[in-house]
């Protein structure tokens, strides 16, 4: 890796990803159905999409539904699935006549078989476009990342693919389920809680943290110009001093 591999200052996000909380909240401050509050965040993710292709940003991870997610009432999760799919159906041709890619990461085994087959043929269907990569967590933890990357590695041991001296870093990122992605530059949070809540663990190992009391559906353009402008005041040493980052003396 040379220096200017790393993102080390003022420059603009290759990667954002985004808790996107306080859609129930935000529907029972207007004394409406939490379901009323998920329907406003669906446009809040138009708009960040939107954003992000213009300004050039390459990659977009959103946070749309955790594997601790099924706890919740399960009208709730009912609805969020329904929503889900929905979204997808009236989404995935916006996407691609946009030059956008759609990529999602998690255990799609517990989804119904409609909407894993809607996803894999979102997915199919963007798989060469460039403008933007849209990353969609659904049933995704950071431990069951972890988790599955370790399994997939210690498959090929089993199988002779590999030997036992060959776990790295870099392989086990090689089986991530963001592979081939840059690592998150910037991270967001809305809603106004401050933590990961499992989310990209190994991927947040330096990422730039940016948190919000505003809630996902009131958060919009400007918004996240405003997180981006954050970032870009910000020095990233990845370790080293600031006096070495200054001088550009980093050897890696």
């Amino acid at each position: 890796m040379s220096n200017d591999d790393l993102n080390f200052s003022a420059a603009t996000p290759r990667h954002i990803a985004i808790i996107m909380d306080g859609n129930g909240r935000w529907a029972q401050k207007r004394f409406m159905p939490r379901a009323f509050g998920h329907q406003a965040g669906v446009k809040t993710v138009r708009k960040m999409v939107e954003y992000c292709a213009r300004n050039k940003i390459e990659v977009l991870s959103l946070f749309a539904f955790s594997s601790e997610n099924w706890r919740r009432p399960q009208d709730e999760v009912s609805m969020l699935m329904n929503l889900f799919l929905a979204t997808l159906q009236s989404e995935i041709n916006k996407l691609d006549r946009n030059n956008i890619r759609l990529r999602f990461i998690g255990d799609r085994s517990q989804f119904s078989d409609s909407l894993q087959k809607k996803m894999a043929e979102g997915e199919t269907q963007t798989q060469n476009n460039t403008a933007l990569t849209l990353v969609i967590a659904a049933n995704y933890g950071g431990r069951w990342d972890m988790c599955q990357a370790c399994q997939q590695v210690l498959d090929k041991m089993a199988a002779g693919e590999l030997p036992p001296q060959a776990i790295t870093e870099q392989l086990l990122n090689q089986h991530l389920s963001t592979a081939g992605l840059p690592e998150p530059d910037l991270f967001i949070r809305t809603g106004g809680e401050q933590r990961v809540s499992n989310f990209m663990l190994w991927q947040l190992a330096y990422t730039e943290m940016y948190f919000t009391p505003t809630l996902w559906p009131d958060f919009d353009e400007a918004a996240l110009e405003a997180a981006v402008v954050s970032f870009t005041g910000r020095q990233r040493r990845f370790g080293h001093t600031g006096e070495q980052i200054a001088n550009r003396s980093v050897t890696l």
